[in-house]
């Protein structure tokens, strides 16, 4: 038997143990795990006791701290007053109870120790101040709220120390901490009691004249931004407002704008809300700095704010912009942006109803006449200028109220002084150095000229030409504010200006810079400001010439050769597909893409009329060329119509209505009989269709358009005209129109000038009324220069429509029969009423005529003339008929050439025509009785002479299609003078033969 040995019990398995280390049972991998969680453990104990250790650590310091506090507060009970108890209540920190106590005793039984000027005292009172003033901010209801402010109002009144009391306050955040109590107090706050201590509490430090400026500095920023002001502290606004030293607003400086408190845009307009409250009432009290810094810090802000932030509201739909309201002329900017660097907008801040009506209060009439007195002075009159400026900016609702306030103060005599003190000494727009516009030197000068543009532009829409040409040599009649001397320079600063804008190299710097000075007023608006102020400016003159001659010229700065292919290769580039359609660009677009095209569609003036005309029909051809309809394959995809001539209207409305008309169109004419009359139409058949289908459509006994005294022609304004197939027709005759000029046909019909304007997007002017309604015109004018009451004429805002003798009213704005028309708002009535006359009544038919002409011509290319050109372009030159150049360029047929008998003495007869029978004549023979606009050279085809007969005893006929005068060889001049003043006289019919 084996006796087992280390004690080792019977039959059990002995452990083996392998020494080899390649057979365990536990992998390698296994004990790492095994010792990385065995040290995690140990950590975490090691971490548990370590907590522990703080935790009993805290813990002992709590209730160390509590005995340290006890023992405070039992010495503080011991004497409240004493300097002891201030150290022990300052020491205690934020211990409400405590804090309490200290004040009500005080305030009680121990004011004198709040005037103790002990350097201890002091020491002790500046660290409690503190303190009291965090226990202000983070509960302002609380029982004890008002009487430690009434404490800190003690420190700082009657401390012999206390202006270095207020200085280590205002500089440790004594506003800030003000602010977050003003924040917590209920709106409205008429049942709060601690207001009057707050309220005294705010101005205490500015009392102090040795901490003023620092004090007044942290006020602004910090308390006049808080929302609503005046409401939060309403029972105790009266004497708040009274101890506030705005009389040394001067000590502001203007850079607190940079301050973070006034970065975003929400601080900015509550401050100049606050001050719209606080300022006006003393404007006639400030002395002219604290005066001069208002404004100054006023134009700033509005300046620095987004446009629409005042007024968030004007970006909702049916919000209007100006007096035209939804019916403006003026070109919108709804289109799709095709430049993406185009700006994008800042998020408008909520505006609650109070802080908006107290905004509006800053561009009101009232107000502005209350500044304008106050500001008078020539020092005070640059800082009125920058701030009326910033008001019409940032206000675009209210622009045209602020600027006919500003214009009719002093009757024009702000104008007046505007440019003869500041615009005419301006180094802005002279031809010396207007390429130098967009330096920061020029900071200053903008805010005038700018101002002047709008106000000028303003003072357009409703200034007769009796007035703008007036003498001033009568003191009883209107008088323009500005000479025409005046204005001469003024417009050639604007155009220099302009164009310089237009012709940047980096049209990014216009389009995103901002103008120095000026905060979000960019360049592009400046060029706009000076587009507009020289479109109304030239528009005058094209009607009454006070300009000398090229005044409106750049040439001197341009290579017209070089101008002339860029224009026509930068057209070219807009026309590929990757920029759309040209027609859905605007012209801020188009001048953003294209210098040359931005100067032609927005100055076009600045370029000659005969180079504007190239550049136009080139872009005819080029798209002509585009489509494939030159000369050579233009026959082959020549559309056929057939039209009766005895329904020319009709059947060209039928069959022409979709058809593409920039290709050929052959006409074939069938006679009563409803035979096709014989030939074939090379042109000129389609001309004379032309001719006769714009006498038939023309007519305003068709009901479709209307003739003024000077029979020019405009669209019928009565509700019939605006049904659908009238509008239907109005689209047509806009395609026929448009054919003319892709063609180059020139039509003997004249429109009225403000009918004109709207196919190039521009805006009607009061003087345009006169052609329309002399009498409605003449009732305005008196209305403008009445010196009585207007309320005593009992007129409102309404207009009466007469249609078949029947008489109805429409409202101009909304409850306008309600409305009467006052002093300040004539201006606004006028201008509502001539805008219906002009262009409410006719603006359906007006779209469904430039609908159907921007089909055929890019609405582009006509936006380079203005009313008087685009009038040449339609139908010639309104100038006398030059007889050697209409010699030149005419063609001989049959037997006649230039030495011919018949042709010698025709010369010589009709070289005896006045202009009269010249224009008769030459009516005759093309079916126009005007010259071409850039003479012989472009009729087309040429005028052109065919014998006829030797029978002296017929008339002379023409074909009117070609142009073509077809006379008999008379071998007499009596007998020729005879017969061709007969033929021309009896205006012959068209002739086949």
């Amino acid at each position: 038997m084996d006796i087992p040995l280390f004690g080792d019990a019977p039959n059990k398995r002995r452990r083996e143990i392998n020494l080899g280390g390649s057979h365990t049972a536990t992998s390698h991998n296994d004990i790492l795990q095994e010792a990385k969680l065995r040290r995690l453990q140990r950590n975490d104990l090691k971490r548990r006791q370590d907590s522990a250790v703080l935790i009993q650590h805290w813990w002992r310091g709590r209730i160390a701290l509590n005995d340290v506090r006890e023992d405070l507060r039992h010495t503080f009970d011991q004497d409240i007053t004493s300097i002891t108890g201030l150290r022990c209540l300052v020491l205690l920190g934020q211990d409400e109870d405590a804090l309490g106590r200290w004040s009500t005793v005080v305030l009680s039984s121990r004011k004198d120790v709040l005037s103790q000027g002990d350097q201890s005292w002091v020491v002790l009172l500046q660290r409690l101040a503190l303190i009291l003033l965090r226990s202000i901010s983070s509960d302002p209801r609380s029982q004890y709220a008002r009487a430690h402010l009434d404490v800190l109002a003690t420190i700082l009144s009657s401390n012999p120390q206390r202006v270095p009391i207020a200085h280590y306050l205002v500089s440790h955040g004594f506003y800030t901490y003000l602010r977050q109590a003003v924040l917590q107090l209920p709106m409205p706050a008429k049942a709060s009691p601690i207001l009057t201590s707050l309220a005294t509490l705010l101005t205490a430090p500015l009392a102090h004249r040795d901490i003023l400026a620092p004090s007044l500095r942290e006020f602004v920023t910090t308390i006049l931004t808080v929302p609503l002001l005046p409401n939060r502290l309403l029972p105790a606004i009266g004497p708040f407002s009274a101890r506030l030293p705005l009389a040394s607003l001067n000590l502001v400086p203007l850079d607190i704008l940079d301050s973070p408190a006034l970065s975003a845009s929400e601080p900015k307009i509550h401050l100049l809300a606050n001050l719209a409250l606080l300022m006006p009432p003393r404007y006639t009290a400030l002395p002219p700095a604290a005066f001069a810094t208002y404004l100054q810090l006023a134009a700033l802000l509005m300046n620095a704010l987004p446009t629409n932030a005042l007024e968030p509201a004007a970006n909702k739909p049916g919000a209007s912009s100006n007096w035209a309201d939804d019916d403006s002329d003026d070109e919108t900017e709804t289109q799709v942006t095709v430049v993406s660097s185009f700006e994008s907008r800042e998020a408008l801040p909520q505006l609650d109803e109070k802080t908006r009506k107290r905004l509006l209060t800053l561009p009101s009439s009232e107000h502005i006449a209350s500044l304008l007195r106050a500001g008078q002075s020539q020092a005070l009159l640059p800082h009125v200028i920058s701030f009326c400026f910033a008001l019409s900016t940032v206000w675009p609702t209210r622009r045209d109220k602020v600027l006919t306030t500003f214009m009719a103060y002093n009757k024009g005599g702000l104008v007046r002084e505007i440019y003869r003190g500041f615009v005419r000494r301006s180094p802005l727009g002279r031809d010396d150095s207007f390429s130098d516009i967009t330096k920061p030197d020029h900071a200053a000068d903008w805010p005038p000229l700018l101002l002047l543009a709008d106000l000028y532009t303003q003072a357009l829409l409703t200034m007769g030409d009796d007035e703008f040409f007036s003498s001033g040599n009568n003191p009883a009649a209107p008088r323009n504010p500005m000479s025409l001397d005046e204005l001469t320079e003024f417009s050639r600063k604007l155009l220099n200006i302009a164009f310089s804008l237009y012709w940047r190299d980096d049209s990014t710097s216009v389009q995103d810079g901002s103008v120095p000075g000026l905060g979000s007023v960019r360049w592009e608006n400046v060029r706009e400001k000076a587009t507009k102020c020289l479109q109304a400016l030239h528009a005058r003159d094209s009607r009454r010439t006070f300009t000398p001659k090229d005044h409106w010229l750049v040439t001197s700065q341009l290579d017209m050769a070089s101008f002339i292919q860029a224009a026509i290769f930068e057209e070219q580039e807009l026309s590929q597909p990757e920029h759309g359609r040209a027609t859905s660009m605007s012209k801020r677009q188009i001048a953003y893409l294209s210098p040359r095209l931005g100067v032609l569609n927005n100055i076009p003036f600045a370029i000659p009329f005969d180079v504007r005309v190239g550049i136009f029909r080139r872009f005819v051809i080029n798209d002509m060329q585009s489509r494939g309809l030159d000369a050579f394959r233009g026959r082959m995809m020549t559309t056929r119509v057939t039209v009766r001539r005895t329904n020319i209207a009709q059947d060209g409305f039928d069959r022409l209505g979709d058809v593409d008309l920039k290709a050929p169109i052959a006409i074939t004419f069938m006679d009563q009989f409803g035979n096709e009359e014989a030939g074939i139409d090379g042109g000129g058949v389609f001309k004379e269709f032309l001719t006769s289908l714009c006498k038939e459509v023309f007519d305003s006994d068709r009901g479709l358009w209307l003739a003024n005294k000077k029979n020019e022609l405009y669209p019928a304004p009565h509700s019939y005209a605006t049904e659908a197939h009238s509008l239907a027709w109005y689209r047509f005759i806009g395609r026929i129109l448009g054919k003319a000029l892709y063609d180059g046909i020139l039509i003997d019909v004249a429109f009225a000038g403000f009918f004109l304007a709207k196919w190039l997007g521009k805006q009607s002017w009061l003087d345009d009324l006169a052609s329309l309604d002399p009498e409605l015109y003449t009732g305005l004018i008196f209305l403008k220069h009445y010196t009585g009451d207007p309320e005593e004429l009992a007129l409102n805002f309404t207009v009466a429509e007469e249609e078949f003798g029947v008489t109805k009213t429409a409202d101009l704005i909304p409850n306008g029969s309600n409305i009467p028309v006052t002093r300040e708002n004539r201006l606004q009535y006028i201008y509502l009423v001539a805008h219906h006359r002009l262009t409410k009544q006719i603006k359906k038919q007006s779209a469904a005529f430039f609908e159907g002409l921007s089909e055929i011509i890019d609405p582009k290319w006509l936006r380079m003339f203005n009313q008087q050109e685009l009038q040449i372009l339609l139908g010639g030159v309104n100038a006398p008929i030059d007889l050697d150049d209409l010699r030149a360029h005419t063609q001989y047929g049959g037997l006649y050439d230039d030495h011919e008998h018949t042709i010698e003495i025709f010369w010589s007869v009709v070289k005896t025509f006045n202009q009269d029978e010249r224009r008769k004549l030459l009516r005759f023979v093309t079916s126009c009785s005007r010259p071409p606009l850039l003479g012989f050279k472009e009729l087309n085809p040429n005028f052109a002479i065919r014998d006829a007969t030797a029978d002296e005893t017929r008339l002379p006929t023409a074909s009117t299609c070609v142009n073509l005068l077809k006379l008999p060889r008379y071998r007499s001049p009596q007998v020729l003078r005879e017969k061709l003043v007969q033929a021309i006289n009896s205006n012959a019919g068209f002739d086949l033969s």
